[in-house]
């Protein structure tokens, strides 16, 4: 079993990001749980929300405190929490930032996208309050190999209820432009 927690603040799309992955997961045959946890309900908040990805059916329904893939919406989170508590050798941070990978100085296999950058090029939320949700799923493909670029873009297209075309337009640029230190697969 996968387990994959993602972090970010209110508003940005963490909740719809896991619902979608499991969307694309579910699409390709695999068991899927998917579900959030909120903090103080409010825009800008800290939101962490969890999807579990399996061959065979999943009962564990708990938070996920051991993931093998962490998904960083907002670098906020890594000043205000530890994002990596708990993740697995060989684990993978997914970072939303402009820097190189190697900028970071946290334990694991890491890759960033610019999600924010492309968010706004595509016309998703503003520069202010970018939508970046669908731009990590893209980068998500591309990192793990767990789910396949076709997947994420179909249920993309079921999923998000507006700007369908930019959102999907926005899965492909991640997915060619994420920055990784090495090609990893959790397969």
């Amino acid at each position: 079993m996968y387990e994959i927690r993602f972090h970010g603040r209110g508003g940005q799309g963490a909740v719809t990001a896991s619902r979608i992955l499991a969307a694309a997961a579910f699409a390709e045959g695999k068991y899927v749980v998917s579900f959030p946890f909120f903090g103080t309900e409010r825009r800008g908040a800290p939101v962490t929300a969890f999807t579990r990805i399996d061959d065979s059916e999943i009962y564990l329904k708990s938070q996920i405190y051991n993931p093998d893939i962490v998904v960083v919406l907002d670098t906020y989170v890594l000043r205000t929490s530890n994002v990596t508590e708990g993740l697995k050798d060989n684990g993978i941070v997914i970072i939303n930032s402009p820097k190189d990978p190697s900028e970071f100085n946290i334990d694991a296999n890491v890759a960033t996208v610019d999600a924010v950058s492309i968010a706004v090029k595509h016309g998703l939320g503003s520069r202010a309050n970018p939508v970046i949700n669908t731009s990590m799923l893209g980068a998500f493909a591309k990192v793990t190999g767990l789910v396949s670029l076709e997947s994420v873009l179909e249920a993309t297209r079921t999923n998000v209820p507006g700007k369908i075309k930019e959102n999907m337009d926005a899965v492909r640029e991640a997915y060619d432009s994420v920055k990784m230190l090495k090609k990893m697969e959790v397969r």
